[in-house]
């Protein structure tokens, strides 16, 4: 097993390497980076804005009118005085030893945004796992029991209803429902907590809390109903139709513990684990059209501003951050499946 992990922790390197190359060769060649935005801001402002829009990514248009002194000045404010090769060197150095650097325009480290961003991304991504988990694995057991019934085929066309409605159309139908834009004022229509939070009581800032998340959540969670159910289903189905489970009905098992003391534990294996990189998407994973919608400060909006606005550290530092995550998650679920199924070979993973 230490072998194994050994080897899948080496290869991490070269991915993450390739990962963040990549990404960095992107960085160079595409237009508008900062530099350019920066002097093309300078420039409107020393004409008062009548010459021209925003800069479409070249350098010399966008430094025309400027001092070449401050025009070096700005490339060393950004780190773009140095050659390409240099600055991803340098990068790589400072990766190795997790110092991500800071943002161009929020004049804080790439570890103060991304943990200043997380609450929001874990609550949405946090009960959206817990909610999906504790309805999806009992539905998708009563499913596999009742398979082929009326129960089955309406709960089947509900759990793919949900799976075809976008969460950004359905959290707009719940503001227009329930958040005060044409029916009901029942919830709040934006953030995690109110106004006077902090004056509240313990129980009346959780009550608070949870008041708040019931329309983001909701729209996040109800499009994932549907693979957790039918993979639930699908693996009871299989497992159901095994030769153990007509040998212990033969032997006359009652069919409550046919069900939960050996088709449970066989079926389940798939969803424990897949449940290690559930658990870390959850804290990691950004909805851009929820945030917005609902006025969430989270990743996702993060990701998006970071892109727009050309913030390179951020957008490296965050994607090395998050691939390194993702990748040490895939190894411990891979492990997780080695010690939940005896059957299972480490040898076997590396094929």
């Amino acid at each position: 097993m230490f072998a194994y992990i050994f080897r899948r922790l080496l290869l991490m390197i070269p991915t993450l390497i390739g990962v963040v190359t990549l990404t960095f060769a992107v960085t160079q060649f595409v237009p508008g980076g900062p530099v350019e935005q920066m002097m093309t801001q300078l420039k409107h402002g020393s004409t008062r804005g009548g010459e021209g829009g925003t800069s479409g990514g070249g350098g010399y248009h966008a430094s025309q009118g400027l001092d070449p002194k401050q025009v070096e000045e700005i490339k060393k404010q950004f780190g773009f005085d140095k050659p390409p090769l240099t600055r991803y060197v340098m990068m790589l150095k400072d990766y190795a030893t997790f110092n991500l650097g800071n943002s161009y325009y929020q004049h804080a480290s790439v570890w103060s945004v991304i943990v200043s961003k997380l609450p929001v991304s874990i609550t949405l991504g946090l009960w959206t796992l817990v909610l999906t988990y504790v309805i999806s694995v009992p539905l998708g057991i009563a499913k596999a029991v009742r398979a082929g019934s009326r129960f089955d085929t309406v709960t089947s066309v509900l759990v793919l209803a949900g799976y075809a409605i976008p969460g950004f159309v359905l959290g707009v139908l719940l503001l227009m429902l329930f958040g005060g834009g044409t029916f009901w004022q029942v919830f709040p229509m934006r953030g995690l907590t109110s106004d006077n939070f902090d004056d509240l009581t313990v129980i009346g800032k959780v009550l608070d809390y949870l008041w708040h998340i019931v329309l983001p959540v909701t729209a996040s969670v109800v499009g994932n109903f549907a693979i957790i159910t039918i993979l639930t289903k699908n693996t009871f189905l299989e497992e159901i139709g095994r030769q153990y489970v007509l040998t212990a009905r033969a032997k006359g098992a009652p069919e409550r513990d046919v069900l939960w003391k050996h088709v449970f534990r066989n079926a389940t294996i798939p969803l424990l684990t897949g449940l290690p990189t559930a658990f870390i998407g959850a804290f990691l994973n950004g909805s851009l059209l929820i945030e917005t919608l609902f006025s969430l400060d989270g990743m996702g909006l993060l990701s998006y501003d970071s892109v727009i606005r050309r913030d390179y550290p951020v957008v490296l530092g965050s994607l090395y951050l998050f691939t390194l995550i993702g990748l040490v998650t895939k190894l411990i679920a891979d492990v997780c499946y080695v010690l939940v199924d005896p059957r299972i070979q480490f040898n076997s993973l590396d094929r």
